[in-house]
């Protein structure tokens, strides 16, 4: 008779430690998700046996043995690593969109990377100029990743494994504040594309046949690109007043100039300054800059401002669209 171990013993406390411990560090690892199951190029060997008794006692026999050798099944997906439509603006080079392609088959494969920018659906089509192959730490950098050429450097994936590209792209200069423009990014296997079950014989890795699979062998997916530009316009007032109480323009009347910038757009200029020379016939007022409402100095310091002796000067940096800034100063008429 078998005797159970007593369950606040020590054997309770002893017995089930390594294999719990087993069995929790197996839950612990992740799982690894096969896209196609078993690899290319095995072989799936099954035997079948009989018994049977003709009187002298039970006899079993073997059949003979069915080998089958696993196909190369061929997969791929592309997926847009941009979570949204990444920003440009007019004229500029080197703009990066980032796509993922995943080699869903069960065998090593070799994909045909290519674009396409006219799609439809957009506003404009990026020049696409190069495509990079990642160095593996998902930022481009042409000084360390792969310029992609091809037929000569396809990238070659084990199941299940992924590499990003980086699609390099010029904006066209004619583009407009809010312009969309679309790439599609196509990795074809080189061993061949088609419809679902397109076989091709003896061409799939360990000398099986290759089929395709679901996604035809060539996965697609878009990025964008969305244009963030800027326009500045700026408006000039003036306002007069003068010692007899008119607005008319006569000696010893100061003239009140008002400068309006406004940077309209999704985007922002930078670097942006207002320069204004001071009329002939007449005298800039001492210290009568301000920018915003906020008096400014002439002199060149900490502030925005300054006054040469012959025009004022006014630095206002960066500016986003939607933002207006208003400069004023005074003269009078000599």
């Amino acid at each position: 008779m078998m005797m159970k171990a007593p369950v606040g013993g020590a054997k309770h406390q002893l017995l089930p430690s390594c294999s719990l411990l087993a069995i929790l560090v197996a839950l612990a690892l992740p799982s690894q998700a096969e896209a196609a199951g078993t690899r290319a190029g095995s072989t799936i060997s099954n035997t079948a046996s009989a018994s049977f008794d003709t009187g002298g006692g039970t006899t079993t026999i073997d059949s003979n043995r069915v080998d089958l050798l696993v196909d190369e099944l061929l997969d791929v997906t592309v997926a847009s690593n941009n979570p949204a439509d990444v920003p440009t603006t007019p004229g500029a080079t080197a703009q990066v969109l980032s796509f993922s392609v995943t080699n869903n088959g069960n065998g090593v494969e070799s994909f045909r990377l290519s674009t396409v920018a006219n799609v439809g659906g957009d506003d404009y089509d990026p020049a696409v100029t190069q495509l990079y192959i990642d160095n593996g730490d998902g930022v481009f950098d042409p000084a360390t990743d792969t310029l992609y050429i091809p037929g000569a450097n396809d990238p070659e994936l084990e199941p299940d494994e992924s590499v990003t590209i980086f699609v390099i792209a010029t904006t066209p200069g004619s583009v407009v504040d809010g312009n969309r423009g679309i790439v599609s990014l196509i990795a074809a296997a080189v061993t061949g594309t088609g419809a679902p079950g397109t076989a091709f014989p003896g061409q799939g890795e360990g000398g099986g046949d290759a089929v395709v699979g679901a996604t035809g062998a060539d996965g697609t997916d878009n990025g964008a690109f969305v244009v963030s530009a800027a326009t500045v316009t700026l408006v000039k007032s003036a306002v007069v007043t003068n010692p007899l109480g008119t607005a008319d323009p006569i000696p010893g009347a100061t003239i009140t100039y008002t400068i309006v910038a406004t940077v309209a757009g999704s985007g922002s200029v930078s670097g942006l300054a207002i320069t204004d020379n001071i009329p002939a016939n007449t005298s800039y007022v001492a210290s009568s800059m301000t920018l915003g409402g906020t008096p400014l100095s002439d002199a060149v310091d900490a502030d925005a401002g300054d006054f040469n002796g012959t025009r004022i000067n006014v630095v206002l940096g960066t500016v986003a669209g939607g933002q207006t800034r208003t400069v004023t100063f005074r003269t009078t008429i000599d």
